[in-house]
């Protein structure tokens, strides 16, 4: 067949997204908007004056973000029909990937100096009218889609250490930047950019030999550092008795005091007062006291669900760089989960990291809804 009739042939073939990832998605916002209202509205009153403060606040990135996701889901799709019929997959997104990571630098950048100083942290921009957002958000996607360019236009140099360093390289000053004032946002990323390498290179020996090294780099920077971050090692290696360590030692009463099936949607005891702000990084102890061990298990499910949707997607993309750019996706949620329950169940020390979908956080929950937008207009270009 000639390659004109190839292409005719691609333009005619009926493609629909993933409906199953977008329900995943949405149950996953809807449960999110229940659990922030459920672990809220007793601060809210008490602080605000109206019980449904942080859940309005919540529905409307939720509600702008599940609009960004379908429309970015269509601009893909629709993206991903030129670059195969005109053949320019490795042009345009260069340059604009490119154009991405210049926008992230800089706004890491401008955060270290107009940023609001939050418990001792510059991560938000104020924005008149609109509100704070946190750059670092939207320098997750950056780094999925710019790791995925990477390994996309030179995938046989990752075979080799020095290539890895050299991928790495690329960025490192986004990384560092993060970094500064976001050391846990700066793992992830880092988790992000392993996973791509990973599953692109064929060999694979130095993975286990960073994999060795790298915790120990990250605890000698944090002892070495010092200040908060080595005062939440102390408090997680005596979470009964440190003063840090009050907040996961609530969560961990919250936990505990759930049982198998909870004690019911909104009845938890631990979120009136107890964990501080219980709607953000702690909302997983507060659906374990509520829920219970059925409802806390049920949640890992629902997440195995998504990231298994995303691996068929990445598994049947039109092309390499559509795989890694979901790849990443599918990274970054499970590096967020993972570490999320890890600090809740006093795994590892306390890092704010929030849970993905669920717990409160307009930005992050706007950008991440922006990432399952590309992986469903992905999803259309494949051959299911």
């Amino acid at each position: 067949m000639s390659e004109r009739g190839k292409q005719v042939m691609i333009k005619e073939k009926h493609h629909t997204m993933d409906y199953s990832l977008l329900f995943l998605t949405v149950f996953m916002v809807i449960f999110g908007l229940v659990m922030v209202y459920s672990t809220s509205y007793y601060n809210a009153a008490k602080l605000k004056n109206d019980p449904a403060f942080f859940l309005n606040k919540q529905g409307i990135f939720a509600a702008l973000g599940i609009g960004v996701m379908l429309l970015v889901a269509f601009l893909v799709k629709k993206i991903g029909y030129l670059f195969i019929t005109k053949r320019i997959v490795r042009k345009i997104p260069v340059r604009w990937v490119s154009m991405f990571y210049l926008l992230c630098l800089g706004l890491q950048i401008l955060v270290l100096f107009i940023g609001e100083d939050i418990n001792g942290s510059k991560r938000w921009i104020e924005v008149p009218g609109i509100g704070s957002f946190q750059p670092s958000e939207i320098t997750k996607v950056c780094i999925i889609v710019f790791t995925a360019c990477v390994a996309y236009l030179a995938p046989r140099r990752l075979d080799y250490f020095r290539g890895f360093l050299l991928a790495f390289a690329r960025i490192s000053p986004l990384v560092v930047l993060v970094a500064l004032e976001n050391l846990s946002t700066a793992l992830i990323m880092c988790g992000i950019f392993v996973v791509v390498c990973f599953v692109t290179s064929r060999k694979k020996w130095y993975y286990g030999v960073c994999a060795l090294v790298f915790p120990i780099l990250i605890y000698l920077y944090i002892r070495i550092g010092g200040g908060y971050r080595s005062t939440r090692i102390d408090a997680w290696l005596h979470v009964e008795t440190h003063e840090k360590g009050y907040q996961i030692l609530q969560g961990l009463y919250a936990i505990a005091s759930g049982g198998l099936f909870g004690k019911g949607l909104g009845n938890s005891v631990q979120k009136l007062g107890y964990i501080p702000e219980s709607h953000n990084d702690m909302i997983f102890s507060v659906i374990c006291e509520e829920l219970g061990l059925v409802g806390a298990i049920a949640i890992i499910l629902l997440y195995l669900l998504l990231l298994w949707r995303l691996y068929v997607i990445a598994s049947n993309a039109p092309d390499l760089f559509g795989s890694l750019v979901v790849t990443g996706i599918m990274a970054h949620i499970a590096v967020q989960v993972i570490l999320n329950i890890a600090v809740v169940t006093n795994s590892i020390p306390a890092t704010g990291v929030s849970l993905p979908f669920i717990s409160y956080g307009g930005s992050a929950l706007f950008f991440l809804l922006a990432e399952m937008g590309i992986a469903l207009g992905i999803s259309a270009r494949s051959g299911e």
